[in-house]
């Protein structure tokens, strides 16, 4: 799976570079990079997803009380 970013005619690198972050942000790679870089164990792994919920179950009982 290879991502292609071409400069545009009158283009600066930096647009393209910006250009390629963003699609890379969008599809996701970097996070799923980051997360295979170590291994984990699948306990840790669904402890750490079960605090992630709960966190973000909290923050939307706060919300609502608000």
């Amino acid at each position: 799976m290879s991502i292609i970013i071409s400069v545009r005619k009158g283009e600066t690198v930096d647009k393209a570079l910006r250009r390629l972050k963003k699609r890379l942000d969008r599809e996701g790679t970097l996070h799923d990079v980051r997360d295979k870089r170590y291994f984990e164990k699948p306990c840790l792994k669904r402890r750490r997803k079960e605090k992630i919920a709960k966190f973000a179950n909290f923050l939307r009982l706060r919300n609502e009380n608000m």
